[in-house]
């Protein structure tokens, strides 16, 4: 992955290899891109857009590293409330004319992906509490 280093490995980063995770931080530097071009005037705007997209990842990374499911599952919802934020905000954005159609439509398949890999992974989390087979001992990569 682009920017990362290998170098520094440890189980609390774990979350670095789920797919959902990784496009999250696709989606956060897609908005950055996007929002970038906004006016002076829409600055606001802009950056609490990007700030709801950088949310998602930020959320899946914390939720991982708290180790106990039930906070997972918890940060893991709060990550799919920054996702139902970031959607209203660059769809009413589009909807103003203040994103352009191409940028609207790549925004909005790679969104659907993480809001749907974020649902799997809620769902199946919650499997496992129910069957009460989360291991939450560390183990080697």
């Amino acid at each position: 992955m682009e920017g990362s280093s290998d170098t520094h490995r440890n189980i609390n980063r774990g979350f670095k290899k789920l797919r959902v995770w990784q496009d999250a931080v696709s989606l956060y530097i897609m908005a950055s891109r996007i929002f970038g071009k906004f006016p002076f005037e829409l600055k606001r705007v802009a950056a609490n857009s990007i700030d709801a997209a950088h949310s998602i990842s930020r959320n899946i990374a914390e939720g991982y590293c708290r180790r106990g499911l039930r906070e997972y599952l918890n940060f893991l919802n709060i990550a799919l409330g920054s996702c139902g934020e970031f959607h209203s905000s660059y769809d009413s954005c589009h909807r103003a004319g203040q994103i352009e159609r191409a940028d609207f439509e790549e925004m909005e398949h790679l969104h659907y992906k993480v809001e749907n890999e974020l649902l799997r992974l809620i769902a199946s989390l919650q499997k496992k509490a129910k069957r009460g087979d989360w291991d939450v001992e560390f183990k080697d990569l």
